[in-house]
Order: structure tokens, then sequence, then C-alpha cells
């Protein structure tokens, strides 16, 4: 039986030459770096992009690597601050839109997703659906704490943030998302009675 490399054996093979062992890399990590990549874009086109430019960027940078810490925290940093610049340059390139355009798109988008709901029944549906509404910073903590599995000091150090910070924020996310979640179920619960 093979024993899978680690992320550091797979580091140190890249950086003696053996590039193309870069793509396991990417393969071990692109489902997460994607999905904190859409709780920031919110669609997958940009999400996608954002990820690419995650990867290109860690190539680019993996001689600075230093393994005080580990390999995924290192990569969610440079997927926070990829996303970050993407969206300010998106919020640039961004024309304003007038308030009746403004609440024609939320009228919209409250439609589809209650229609949604419905076809939503089980509870990462829902959870997922609930990380959505949140703000992006409060949905990178959460997906980094509770999907990624990363602590208080692994998060900030990718936040660049203290792990007190970091606690703090985790607290409030935690407290938006039990909202939105008590928001979406609500009409799940009227339906059960």
């Amino acid at each position: 039986m093979k024993q899978e490399l680690t992320d550091l054996e797979l580091i140190q093979n890249v950086l003696t030459g053996e590039t193309v062992q870069y793509a396991l890399l990417v393969k071990r990590h692109q489902r997460f770096v994607f999905t904190l990549a859409l709780r920031f874009a919110k669609n997958r086109e940009d999400a996608e992009e954002i990820a690419q430019d995650c990867f290109i960027k860690a190539y680019k940078a993996l001689g600075t690597f230093k393994q005080t810490a580990k390999f995924s925290t290192w990569l969610y940093t440079i997927t926070y601050t990829t996303a970050m610049s993407f969206l300010r340059k998106k919020r640039l390139d961004t024309s304003s839109i007038s308030d009746e355009e403004t609440y024609l798109q939320l009228e919209n988008h409250t439609s589809a997703f209650n229609a949604d709901i419905y076809e939503q029944r089980n509870s990462h549906a829902f959870l997922n659906s609930a990380i959505k509404e949140l703000l992006p910073d409060d949905a990178v903590i959460i997906t980094l704490f509770y999907k990624g599995e990363q602590s208080l000091e692994e998060i900030g150090e990718a936040l660049n943030m203290e792990p007190n910070t970091i606690k703090v924020k985790l607290y409030r996310a935690r407290q938006r998302l039990k909202e939105k979640l008590q928001y979406l179920l609500k009409d799940e619960v009227k339906e059960l009675l």
C-alpha cells in the first residue's frame, strides 16, 4: 500500500523540480479553496476565477512558504487576500444602479430564494443557504472553523488577526447564522404543523 505524501513533502518535491506534483496539492485543496472563494464571490464563475488565481499565486510564492504553519493556513490566507482584491476591483468596475432596479433585483432574489427553500429539505442545504446569506467575513470564519476545522490561531494567522478577535468574530458570526437559520426555517416549521 502506497503512503500518501504530506503537503510538506509535495512542496519539497515541487521546489526541487518535480513541478508536476503541484497538481496533487491543487487536487487536495481545490474544493475548500473554491468553497471559501464562493463565500466571498457569491457566484460560481467569480469563485472559479478567484480559486484559480489563488493556486497560481501560491505556486509562484511556494518558495516563500515557511513551514511554521500548515500549508492549508498559508493557502487560505492567499485565498482571503485574493478574494478581497477581486471584490474591491469588481466594486470599482460596477456602475451604480437606481433604487428601483435594486428593489426589483432584491425582490427577484427573495422570490427565487423562497422557491429554492422548498426544494432544499436537508440540514446541509439549509446551513449552506444561511451561510451564503452572511457577510463574506462571517461566512469565511464559519467555513474555516467548522468545515476547514481550523483553530482560532490558524484562522487568525490566515486572516491576519489576533485569535481573540477571531473568537469574538466567530461568536458574532454564529449569532447572525442562527438568525438566518431561524428565518429560513420558520416556513419549514409552519409546513410541519
